[in-house]
This record gives C-alpha cells, structure tokens and sequence, in this order.
C-alpha cells in the first residue's frame, strides 16, 4: 500500500480537504484552523448539528475532495471504498491525522500499542507506569485524544507519547516509532477491511513501516506467530507465563492471565526505551499500585443475592470474550453475546464455551444473536437462549446464575445500532442489573 509521507507542517500552503468529521475529525478541523487552514469539509450525511459549511459526498463532495491538494480522512472511512479509490486516481494524496503527526514526532520517545484486544488496557498501563515513575505522558490516540489536538493542553510538553492505534488508523501510518507492541490477533473488523488477511495485514502494518524496529509482540498467540513475518526486523515475544517473579504486576488489581501479560508487554516496551526504574520490582510496584482498571473492562458492578454481575461491554470481538470467561475458573457463567453482526466467525467462542468444565449459559442479542446460536446447534448440552433484548437477558442470566454464578456481558460485538456506544450499553445493563435483578 502506498502511503503518502506528508506532515501537518506539509498543509499549510494547501487547498485541504477534510473528509469525515467525528471526535478525530473535528481535532483534524481544529488543528488545521489552528494552522491557519479553511479546508473543504466533506462528510456522507452531512448534520445541521455540525454548525459548520459541510458538503455530502454524494452531492458535490466528492468533486469538490478531486481538486484539493490533499485529504485529510478520519479513520472510520475504509481506503478500500470506491470514493477513495477514485481520490487515489486523481492524484490526490490520502491521509490521516494520526499519521500526518508521527510524520514529524520524536518517534524515540513514542510507543505505539495496537491488537485486536488489550491495546487498551496496554496503552493505559504504559501510561500509568510513566507517570508513577515520574514522566510526563500522554496516552492518546484510538484512546484519549488525538495527540495533535490544539484543545489538548501543553501539547509538546511531554516526555513520552504512548498511542494506541486501531486496525483503521494503522491504514494512515507511513512512519512509525522504533518500539510498537501488539497485544493479540483475531477476526475482526471484516467488513471495513475486505477480508481477515487484509485485516491481519492492516493491522499489523505498524510493525513494519518506515523507522521500526522492535515490536513487543504476544508470544501465546499462535496467529501472531504465524505472521512474524509482518511484524518487523526484530520481534520480543512476552508469554503470560514469562517474568515468575514480577510481583509488581499483583499491584495492579487486574483480573486474568491475559493481563499478566499485557502488563508484561508493557514493561518489555519501557525496557526498550530505557525508561529507568522499568528493570526495579519495587519501583514498578509502587507505580502502579494507584492504577485503576478500565471502565467496562471485566468491571464487577454489583452484586444481587449472590449472583455477580461483570460489565465487559468494551469487548467487542470473540477474542475479547475467551479471555474474560477463562478469568472465572470454577464458577457459574450467564454469558450475554450479540450485537452488531460483522460477520465473524463464532466457531472460536462455542468450542472454548463447550470445552468450560462449569456450568455456561449463552444469551444472545440481536442483530447476531441467531448466527451465535445457530453455531452451537447440535454441539451437545450447552444451553443458548435467544433474548429480545439486553433486559430480557439480564432477567434470564440472573434467574439462571442464582444463587452464587456471575451474569457477564461480554458480548462479542460491537454495539452499534442499538446502542450509541460500548458506554450506553454498559449503563443499560447496570439499569438491568437494578431493575431486573431481584433477591
């Protein structure tokens, strides 16, 4: 894929179009507006909420994107759609914020985290650890805020940036730093990427661009390992089981193995930045022991008659939902799974429930919930139930897990469609949890 090398710096003198507004997308307008840049602004459905000029791609958009200099596109929009295609054509240069800024950042002193799941969690542990140990870091990107925002405060001021970067914004990068760490590989993201190969090499194309050189890459990921050819000159594969005597790592108060190693991963980073004090035990421990875990991420939210009830909506792929019901060993697991229908494969999810020694009940949601349930057709005792609705699957889960199981939403999905975002679904189902769960 050609990726066009071009800075902020480089837009001060052109005609820029901006393609897609959004949370990215208004940085990107801020950002140029602060360079003293008016661009085109171009989106699909353009909102009267937007209070800005804003023409519809499909009605004069398009056109007017053909006779800029260059477009600034945010991440949502995929590189395979027929309207960039065209702009490629035209030879207008295509590219993102997150990589117009690493163009000109001090790339020794920026991590970048991607994966299909824990880059979050990654990313916020990085940062975390940063801090206690006494630097100024930003954590941004797919997380937090773009890193280039003019809104953000003391935006150059930083000793380190650590950036997570999302299988969409990899597609933008024409550089990278030194150090990127990947966390996990798995399906996901299908429809925006064309395909699960593209996916894998979208995602993992950060590894191998201009100025990499080490990634930090899960070793216990067979698909990982598989692909080591795309993950750049030099690999450090981090097991879970790697590093016996990191007792820092208990600091941290996270739950599951697969933590324990994104722990890891983020302290073989820190060593390879020659962050001092990421070799001491005890430095470490005392960094993290203020970390709070991320909100919807294996959150326990209530407890009702013995029954306990886990948010894990940040979960939106299966991958996601293995490692949060291997962190219940030995207990009774109401599984809430569904939402916006990507096209996955869900054959992953039902042997790993299938092979559970303990007791799992499948609900499922729209708008996959029938394709999950069709899966473990015929699979043997595991018991799924297809529920209208989140509240329908509260009540199920609750009746069922009584009186000592867990109710876990961790449903596999995004929640696009029925939900605004992975936060109003976590909300809904603490409503749930209060209405319909009753001793």
């Amino acid at each position: 894929m050609n990726r066009p090398k071009v800075s902020w710096s480089d837009l001060r003198h052109m005609q820029v179009g901006l393609y897609g507004l959004g949370r990215e997308g208004s940085a990107n307008l801020r950002k140029l507006r602060s360079m003293g840049v008016e661009p085109t602004i171009v989106t699909d459905v353009p909102k009267a909420s937007y209070g800005e000029e804003i023409l519809a791609t499909a009605d004069g958009g398009l056109a007017a994107l053909e006779r800029c200099d260059v477009v600034v596109k945010t991440p949502g929009i995929s590189r395979s759609r027929p309207e960039v295609t065209r702009l490629a054509e035209c030879g207008v240069p295509v590219v993102g914020g997150l990589g117009l800024w690493l163009q000109e950042a001090p790339l020794t002193r920026v991590i970048c985290v991607t994966g299909t799941k824990g880059k979050s969690t990654t990313s916020s542990l990085l940062g975390h650890l940063l801090t206690g140990l006494g630097y100024r870091c930003l954590v941004g990107g797919n997380i937090g805020v773009p890193p280039y925002d003019p809104e953000l405060p003391g935006t150059g001021d930083y000793d380190y940036w650590v950036i997570e970067v999302s299988s969409y914004q990899a597609t933008d990068l024409a550089s990278s730093p030194p150090v990127v760490a990947v966390t996990s590989l798995h399906p996901d993201h299908l429809p925006w990427h064309g395909g699960v190969e593209q996916y894998y090499q979208d995602k993992l194309s950060a590894c191998s661009q201009p100025g990499a050189s080490l990634t930090v890459a899960n070793g216990d990921s067979d698909l990982l390992r598989a692909r080591a050819g795309l993950l750049g000159p030099h690999i450090d594969w981090v097991s879970e089981h790697d590093s016996p005597d990191a007792t820092w790592i208990d600091a941290l108060r996270l739950p599951g193995q697969h933590n324990r190693r994104n722990a890891l991963i983020a302290q073989r980073c820190l060593l390879a930045l020659g962050v001092a004090g990421a070799r001491d035990d005890e430095a470490l421990r005392a960094a993290a022991a203020s970390y709070q875990g991320l909100p919807s991420r294996l959150t326990t939210i209530g407890v009702v008659d013995g029954v306990s009830f886990i948010d894990d909506s940040l979960s939106t792929n299966v991958l996601a939902t293995l490692a949060a019901l291997d962190t219940f060993p030995g207990r009774r697991v109401a599984l809430i799974v569904g939402g916006q229908d990507r096209g996955i494969d869900y054959a992953p999810l039902v042997s790993n429930v299938i092979a559970r020694e303990w007791p799992t009940l499948v609900l499922t949601l729209p708008d996959s919930g029938r394709r999950i349930s069709a899966a473990f057709a015929g699979s043997g005792p595991t018991r799924t139930i297809d529920c209208p609705d989140l509240e329908a699957a509260v009540r199920e889960g609750f009746s069922w897990a009584h009186p000592e199981g867990i109710v876990l939403l961790s449903p596999a999905a995004p929640s696009f469609g029925h939900f605004r975002d992975y936060r109003d679904r976590a909300d809904a189902f603490t409503r749930a949890m209060r209405v319909y769960a009753q001793p």
